[in-house]
């Protein structure tokens, strides 16, 4: 079957380059990144509200002139929206899809699990799904506790098909993947390559080296051996075709397991301290734990 292979756009003034260590030289456009990614072939592009930059992908899809059915388009709704309520979360789709030069989006996550407020956002997504306007809905970043608050309201009645987080072996939460493979919920992972920062590992050098492989293409075909959907990011354009080659060789359960053991106790508390820092980012509780599920799976 096909398999979409991610792409996460970025742009100019962007400080984080997944898999560029050379970050001095100066940074192609949002516009001119999609553009290479849709010319090596790349179909799935994965945007949102606070990347600020759809306006410039969609000038980018309207020059490659792919038709739309052949892409599939994903966009996030930002904490702030989702703040604001139903109302603010249906104007930021529609400029959402003016920017995209569509008049729908394949699918559409709430970015984070706002406290008190991503329930209602996420049943504004059920009437813009029956409405057409979005074909798919989904979560991103959701703690296991998140989605059962979500699921537990009997306003919710369409189960999200995704749920959007960080998954490479140096973030392998297992319990909470397993919980949500159980759900029937995809994973799909984002900082799969960790940007870079492990690609001189010990470990995951010398499986590289047996396969000779790339450090990302390690990283990739783990993701796609775990069955998540991998979302591979790079400015530049070599990189995007590295990144996809993941499809010719096949890492053996002893590769697996020693990938799978680099994730450290330290890895599950940081994701803890940026979970509750983010959940509140840039709403009227930024920088306060109120409403913060302060006891949540993360492993």
């Amino acid at each position: 079957g096909t398999y979409k292979v991610g792409f996460i756009p970025a742009s100019a003034s962007s400080s984080v380059v997944g898999g560029d260590t050379d970050k001095a030289e100066k940074l192609p456009t949002a516009e001119e990144c999609v553009s290479d990614a849709l010319e090596v072939g790349y179909r799935f592009l994965e945007c949102a509200q606070f990347y600020g930059n759809e306006n410039e992908v969609g000038k980018a899809i309207a020059k490659s002139g792919i038709p739309r059915e052949e892409l599939f388009l994903c966009s996030k709704v930002w904490t702030t929206t989702i703040e604001k309520g139903p109302e603010a979360v249906r104007a930021q789709l529609e400029q959402t899809l003016a920017d995209l030069g569509t008049d729908y989006v394949d699918l559409y996550l709430i970015h984070w699990p706002v406290p008190g407020k991503h329930v209602e956002a996420y049943k504004t997504l059920q009437e813009l799904r029956k409405e057409g306007k979005v074909k798919n809905i989904g979560l991103s970043n959701y703690a296991v506790e998140d989605y059962q608050e979500l699921m537990d309201d009997e306003g919710v009645h369409v189960k999200p098909v995704v749920n959007q987080i960080e998954i490479n072996p140096f973030l392998y939460r297992k319990n909470t993947i397993d919980f949500f493979k159980k759900e029937g919920v995809v994973l799909q992972s984002y900082r799969s390559l960790r940007d870079g920062k492990s690609f001189g590992n010990p470990v995951l050098v010398k499986i590289a080296e047996k396969y000779g492989k790339s450090a990302a293409q390690i990283l990739g075909r783990w993701c796609v051996q775990k069955g998540f959907v991998y979302v591979p990011k790079s400015v530049k354009k070599e990189r995007m075709v590295e990144n996809a080659q993941v499809f010719d060789f096949e890492l053996t359960e002893g590769d697996l397991e020693d990938l799978d053991s680099l994730t450290t106790e330290d890895a599950f508390e940081t994701f803890e301290g940026l979970y509750r820092k983010c959940v509140n980012r840039d709403t009227s509780k930024d920088g306060s734990m109120d409403g913060v599920k302060m006891e949540i799976t993360r492993n």
